[in-house]
């Protein structure tokens, strides 16, 4: 649950940070940082990723094992922040429904206490199909649109029932929305059809989960920019990952909405992977120099870490905020 709206002055735990950061307020110091997900734990440090451990796996375990297991998960999550200097950490559970979440959830508060904001995956929304439903899904909005707003509408009362849940338990603090609703060309469905089937129910997850007294950030990649007034409309705490890939600008979207709410982003992935590193070195300064002014703006990649991005291009990137993202006092 969220407790940093008291902050005052200098905010000075990760996660005290990461909150002033959301809510817009001014920061002394370094610029937040953080990753939806650090993929690169192998090269990091020898271990696989929280999230990539197979389910079977996970079945055959002991309970003995799967508690092993958890510590390790916890262990990894904290570590990755800890190098970093990650304000935030994205939580992959395992299976076992919402008693397995929870465990994670106490598990990585008893090791790190506050040092931290945490948050899971909360979106409810349509997003892009997988690609062997896409033809079936698209016809399906066309042909039986009052179908799909209720069943929008379902998805909605049920992820606000899991929010309440959440609530109740305590520990975490906020929810990354994680339908993706663009390819690099533009929106999956037209404006128009997106106004209709995915904002009313986008306004309702995030007024609902702020309700609750949660940090609420959308995430979505590509060209968002036919969309984009509908997603601030939407009123989330923060927009995640601002995808240059995708044609998005991180100095025309702060000129537009840098006052109404946090921007997230958006180093050039696709430079990590394949670009030079004076490319690498000037995405990240555009993304400093037009993300930090007057607040609201936590440093990442414009999309994640993944698996198969080098360890040195990220570090690379790191190093360049760890020496140049520095409010001045």
């Amino acid at each position: 649950m969220k407790s940093g709206q008291d902050i005052r002055g200098q905010a000075e735990t990760p996660r005290q940070r990461f909150i002033a950061a959301l809510e817009r307020k001014p920061l002394t110091g370094r610029v937040p940082h953080f990753e939806l997900v650090f993929f690169l734990t192998m090269e990091a440090f020898g271990k696989i990723h929280p999230s990539q451990r197979g389910y079977h796996q996970w079945q055959q375990m002991t309970e003995t094992e799967r508690q092993l297991h958890r510590n390790e998960m916890a262990d990894i999550y904290i570590m990755t922040a800890r190098r970093y200097e990650h304000s935030a950490i994205f939580l992959h559970p395992n299976p076992g429904g919402w008693d397995e979440t929870f465990r994670l959830i106490d598990l990585v508060r008893e090791k790190s206490g506050d040092e931290f904001f945490l948050m899971l995956h909360g979106d409810a929304t349509y997003g892009i199909p997988n690609g062997d439903k896409m033809v079936e899904f698209s016809t399906w909005l066309y042909e039986h649109c009052d179908e799909a707003k209720d069943e929008a509408q379902r998805n909605v009362d049920n992820q606000l029932d899991d929010a309440r849940k959440v609530a109740e338990h305590g520990g975490l603090d906020g929810f990354a929305l994680c339908s993706d609703y663009c390819l690099n060309t533009g929106p999956f469905l037209s404006p128009e059809m997106f106004s209709e089937l995915v904002t009313p129910y986008l306004k309702q997850v995030v007024a609902g989960q702020m309700e609750l007294g949660f940090y609420v950030i959308k995430h979505t990649d590509g060209n968002i920019m036919p969309i984009l007034d509908q997603l601030v409309s939407a009123k989330p705490h923060a927009l995640h990952s601002l995808d240059p890939q995708g044609g998005v600008d991180i100095a025309e979207v702060k000129r537009l909405y840098g006052d109404q709410l946090c921007l997230i982003g958006n180093v050039n992935c696709g430079l990590l992977q394949s670009g030079t590193e004076d490319q690498v070195i000037e995405s990240a300064r555009y993304c400093l120099r037009h993300g930090m002014p007057g607040g609201g703006y936590i440093f990442s990649t414009s999309n994640c870490a993944y698996t198969g991005l080098p360890l040195g291009r990220y570090e690379l990137m790191w190093k360049v905020w760890h020496e140049e993202g520095i409010y001045s006092a």
